[in-house]
């Protein structure tokens, strides 16, 4: 499994991804999950990717074919808005999962894959999307500023405490990597390399981009920083009238 997640703020977007495919007690396997696409200097647009590994390295193939064909045709170039090119991927994703299914007369759910698409086209404001396997879509929102792949129910608690549109860019990288410990911390699918990006708006490219391993002293530092403010929150917390008045004689 994985877990990626995606956060639409007022001066931006950061993308999140983990690269842990398939684990258990004697195998782990890791792919990159986030795939950037820059096919001119007017876009910058992110595929985050979460199911059936074979599925999704088809489309990105996919993808990628369109980007190089040399007859006109439908890709992440042409797309005018952000939300053409998640209906593009969407398509892409849906054809992808209705081959199998028919060619191999195998379950549909064994060949899903749920994508996230982001990023920026000149002239339009930056975008994220949650791409679900029958193609449609649904967008990130300011009441509810980011999106999430995979194993994500660890990982969403913090989300629905402390994101919000105005989080500064930075505030949002870190609060990604606090998602990415719960998770990490309650789910053996989920682990690192994790990979981070900082999108500016209008930037038309990466602020930051970092890949940070398990011995990653900035993943390291924010995550103990993090369990000792929570343990003294604990801590800290009311106590009952009966703690208060002491002991019982």
């Amino acid at each position: 499994m994985t877990y990626c997640l995606a956060l639409k703020l007022r001066d931006g977007l950061v993308f999140a991804s983990d690269s842990r495919t398939t684990a258990g007690v004697d195998y782990i396997s890791t792919y990159r999950k986030m795939h950037v696409f820059q096919p001119s200097s007017d876009r910058l647009l992110v595929v985050l990717t979460s199911g059936n590994l074979a599925t999704t390295q088809e489309v990105l193939d996919n993808l990628r074919r369109d980007l190089a064909a040399t007859e006109p045709t439908e890709n992440l170039g042409t797309a005018a808005y952000v939300f053409e090119a998640a209906r593009y991927v969407g398509q892409v994703l849906c054809t992808v999962v209705q081959h199998y299914a028919s060619t191999l007369g195998g379950s549909v759910a064994d060949l899903r894959a749920t994508l996230i698409v982001g990023g920026q086209i000149r002239g339009q404001p930056p975008e994220i999307y949650l791409v679900y396997p029958e193609g449609n879509y649904v967008a990130a929102t300011w009441e509810t500023p980011y999106l999430q792949l995979g194993e994500f129910k660890y990982g969403k608690p913090i989300l629905s405490r402390l994101a919000a549109g105005d989080l500064s860019l930075d505030d949002a990288a870190r609060l990604a990597l606090i998602s990415f410990d719960a998770a990490m911390k309650s789910n053996l699918s989920v682990g690192p390399p994790l990979e981070l990006a900082i999108y500016p708006q209008d930037a038309m490219e990466f602020s930051h981009q970092l890949a940070l391993d398990a011995d990653s002293a900035l993943l390291r530092s924010v995550c103990r920083r993090w369990n000792e403010k929570l343990t003294q929150a604990f801590h800290a917390l009311p106590k009952f009238d009966w703690e208060r008045a002491g002991p019982a004689k």
